[in-house]
């Protein structure tokens, strides 16, 4: 039986979702939270193999919950807001339900996660077959930075790349800004940039590197130039350069 854990701010969505899967009966409620902050801890120690997840809440959002989890659960979406759809199926999603989820959807939902965990008997899964492809072509480690260590007097802490929204420079330092905080690191923006991933990671200024699984939005500005606001809770904003604006857009598909 799947393990399912339910996180939505809102009590009443949260208790209407409990009383549906109950009532279907394929999966086991490992859990629940209307806190997204503390449902990470939960998240980390229980492991579920499927999160209902809503995107749009206070404090943390659904996309930036999964971005502090280790290992992340297929994921079926629940939110009131159909605009966060695409973003939606850039992660690990399984479904993307709309509230008030509709029973005949919710089945949908769980009849595809059923299909994606694992094999009925005499079948290959997924993560299976991946595995004995990955293992049949001796595929090469990734060139591309996956930690960054920050030094601290003689302390040195690695950063898991998917936590950092954006690296910048200030004051002749570089930094790697997470939700958390800021991290010195002892490289320059320039020969940083070299070593990060061109499909997540791109330069949106002299000295900012932009994370794209945490943009938000971008606004145009005067001059030709634009922002960028972040997922996090302050929303940041970061500025784009003219010369970098085609660039971005390019690589949004704009």
């Amino acid at each position: 039986m799947m393990r399912v854990y339910l996180v939505d701010d809102e009590a009443l969505a949260l208790d209407r979702l409990t009383r549906m899967l109950n009532k279907i009966g394929r999966v086991e409620i490992t859990g629940s939270s209307s806190d997204p902050v503390e449902a990470i801890e939960d998240l980390r120690r229980i492991r579920p193999d499927v999160l209902f997840l809503d995107v749009h809440m206070p404090g943390l959002s659904g996309f930036e919950l999964l971005a502090e989890l280790p290992e992340q659960p297929l994921v079926v979406f629940t939110t009131a807001y159909d605009r966060y759809a695409l973003d939606a199926f850039k992660v690990n999603s399984i479904d993307y339900l709309l509230k008030p989820i509709e029973p005949g959807h919710l089945e949908r939902a769980l009849s595809k996660v059923e299909r994606m965990r694992g094999p009925r008997e005499g079948q290959v899964g997924v993560r299976e077959l991946l595995a004995q492809i990955n293992a049949s072509l001796h595929l090469v480690e990734s060139p591309w930075l996956d930690r960054i260590a920050s030094r601290s007097g003689g302390k040195l802490e690695p950063i898991d790349m998917r936590r950092i929204t954006h690296f910048f420079s200030r004051d002749k330092l570089t930094f790697a800004a997470t939700l958390e905080r800021n991290y010195v690191l002892d490289v320059a923006i320039a020969e940083l940039e070299q070593k990060l991933d061109p499909s997540r990671f791109i330069r949106i200024h002299r000295g900012t590197i932009l994370n794209l699984d945490h943009l938000l939005e971008l606004h145009a500005t005067f001059g030709g130039r634009m922002v960028a606001r972040l997922r996090n809770a302050p929303k940041t904003e970061l500025a784009v350069s003219r010369d970098r604006v085609a660039p971005l857009k390019k690589r949004l598909g704009l």
